[in-house]
């Protein structure tokens, strides 16, 4: 395709022009798309105007959707149209071998998107689809079954971050690989498009680059802070940034850009668990999915954040960066701070309850809950703390993991450019979730290291790892983390900044297979150049790990109630909910017809149990238990 080869072959370094006079046509924003487009010429956005000239039959550049609760939401992504095209999108779907025509969607001139919504849908059947434009152009792909039943136990999620605009070449091996692997949904963490000014063209470029893998499964994108234009974002509830490098809080963009980078990425996903728009009108999407009947809960990192501008004094090169090594701590976990904001707080407190269709769940955000790099930028450049990471505001941090512990929840994240799998300390070490941060899928943008001054590794080390520097850790910030495995660069490698593909700059992707019977996950961190028809050698030194869903709660016990004994219900849904505080500790599937639950301290609990959710109906004995109780609770589901 004429439209491929043009995209894979555009030049490096061109000039992305940030001025604040945007005017209204946005001169300077999406300038290759928007306008008279076809007539630009300006040298320094050359390659992007050549790309975006496809022949008519290919203006269909791509397809994302996501299938949940009977409903498909679909985005087609449109190469831009001359004046005289039609302004509307086509979704046909293949039934009794026939093409039918089921839905048109006008198309949005601002990022050049179509939207199809179809409610009532079979999930348990796959359908070929494909979106049509004029008589000729056209997207085919497969509207993939979304199979909850417990015949299939085995889910796989591909997880991937950071596509390099200093790599304008194809994807091929990491999209042969996972065509092989056949996930059944492939989750991008953000920084698709590193362009800024020229969101569109970029995303245009990343769908060219996996257009063969995600037309025929559903794709979980979510924009990160180079895809709404900004090196760091702290959205601060969607307020205007003063400045470019958004230390000071907000959106420096106007809102209608990044409402279109949003509707582009996100519109896809399940409807917003409360779709209430912030500051600006700039919308939301945090919400659940479920693949298979595992339940995701897709949370917004940065778009409630409170900037550090302001709020901590300079201790560093840039206001985001310390390296004061005399600095307290605490100081700068400043009273007030936001990291995920109270809205998405109650959203996981919800979603932890609500195990409806679910064996097991897990969040999927841009970045991790630490920071778990030493490097950053270049071998040379140690840093103390990037408050860039979500490990900073560290009261926010703790907030965020506690809600994911009470579902025993895993963690999926990117935007490190350091492949990590760490286990969070909130209290104490390991008593948090697990985290696998995917590496880059180019990483010659800002590499990163995980390498402890002094090279020593911390106690509690991996066992026969062949790693040097796993075990328990403290980051800059003084969040306690567990380093399980890391994926660095070689450092010579990066220096020289070109590179053959048996070179290690620690790119490519992760795996999570999720394993619904024995409530297990395995990680797997694949190579860009790997070949994994060569099996697990293939990966990076310290993968695959294994995992249970329980080990995402590691506090200690200190008791245990009661065992229950169900009757009536197979794999039930428990929550223990601690009387003196009226905290539910968690709420959980049970796989089996028994359960004892632990507890944390000693005191009164209250048992709640249903096949969704915790909804107690009938109980022979006691509702209120105490720790260590002797009896047995024999529940009856009626």
């Amino acid at each position: 395709m004429k439209a491929l080869s043009l995209l894979l072959a555009f030049l490096l370094g061109i000039s992305l022009l940030q001025s604040a006079d945007f005017g209204p046509d946005w001169e300077n924003l999406d300038s290759a798309v928007n306008g008279r487009w076809w007539e630009k010429t300006h040298t320094g956005r050359k390659a992007w105007l050549e790309m975006v000239k496809v022949p008519r039959d290919e203006v269909v550049a791509f397809a994302i959707y996501t299938i949940d609760r009977g409903m498909v939401k679909l985005t087609a992504q449109m190469y831009p149209l001359y004046p005289d095209e039609s302004r509307k999108a086509r979704l046909e779907l293949q039934i009794d071998s026939e093409w039918q025509e089921v839905a048109s969607a006008l198309i949005y001139e601002l990022g050049w998107s179509a939207h199809f919504r179809i409610n009532g849908w079979d999930e348990s059947k796959s359908v070929p689809y494909r979106v049509r434009h004029g008589e000729e152009a056209q997207f085919e792909g497969v509207l993939r079954a979304n199979d909850k039943s417990k015949s299939k136990n085995e889910i796989v999620i591909g997880n991937l971050s950071c596509n390099s605009n200093q790599d304008r070449g194809d994807r091929n091996s990491i999209v042969a690989n996972l065509k092989k692997q056949d996930p059944d949904m492939l989750f991008f963490a953000g920084d698709q498009t590193y362009d800024h000014t020229e969101h569109t063209a970029g995303w245009l470029l990343w769908g060219a680059q996996f257009a063969e893998i995600i037309k025929d499964r559903p794709v979980v994108t979510i924009p990160d802070d180079h895809d709404i234009g900004q090196g760091n974002l702290w959205g601060e509830g969607g307020v205007q940034a003063k400045i470019i490098a958004g230390n000071d809080g907000g959106y420096f963009y106007p809102a209608d850009y990044v409402r279109m980078v949003e509707r582009c990425q996100t519109w896809h996903l399940p409807d917003p668990y409360d779709a209430t728009p912030i500051a600006q009108g700039i919308g939301v999407y945090y919400t659940s999915y479920n693949v298979g009947g595992i339940d995701f809960a897709i949370i917004e990192d940065r778009k409630f954040k409170t900037g550090p501008n302001g709020e901590i004094p300079p201790m560093g090169p840039r206001p985001d960066h310390i390296n004061e090594p005399t600095y307290k701590r605490s100081a700068v976990d400043v009273p007030g701070l936001k990291l995920l904001g109270d809205r998405q707080l109650a959203f996981l407190d919800n979603w932890s309850e609500d195990w409806t269709d679910a064996e097991m769940k897990c969040v999927l955000s841009q970045t991790n809950f630490a920071g778990a790099v030493h490097l950053h930028g270049s071998f040379e450049n140690r840093l103390l703390a990037d408050l860039d990471s979500n490990g900073w505001p560290q009261t926010g941090r703790k907030n965020a993991l506690k809600e994911m512990r009470k579902a025993m929840a895993f963690h999926l994240a990117g935007d490190q450019h350091l492949s990590v799998l760490t286990r969070h300390g909130i209290e104490n070490w390991r008593d948090g979730p697990v985290t696998f941060v995917s590496p880059a899928i180019v990483n010659n943008y800002y590499g990163r290291w995980w390498w402890p001054e002094g090279g020593e590794s911390g106690p509690n080390p991996v066992e026969a790892s062949p790693l040097p520097w796993t075990g328990d850790f403290e980051d800059g910030l003084g969040n306690k983390i567990s380093m399980l495995a890391y994926a660095n660069p070689d450092p010579e490698a990066n220096r020289r900044g070109k590179r053959d593909p048996k070179e290690d700059w620690a790119d490519g992707y992760g795996l999570a297979r999720f394993y619904k019977n024995s409530q297990e996950v395995v990680f797997e961190c694949w190579p860009r150049f790997a070949d994994v028809g060569k099996g697990d050698s293939q990966q990076y030194p310290g993968w695959p790990m294994r995992f249970k869903m329980s080990e995402n709660d590691g506090r200690e016990p200190v008791a245990y109630l009661p065992e229950l004994n169900f009757k009536g219900i197979e794999n039930p849904v428990v929550q223990i909910i601690e009387e003196s505080t009226g905290e539910a500790l968690y709420t959980t599937r049970v796989r089996g017809r028994s359960y004892r639950p632990k507890v944390f301290t000693k005191g009164k609990y209250t048992i709640r149990v249903g096949e969704d959710l915790p909804i107690l109906k009938s109980v022979k004995g006691v509702r209120s238990v105490a720790a260590n109780s002797k009896k047995k609770l024999s529940i009856s589901i009626r």
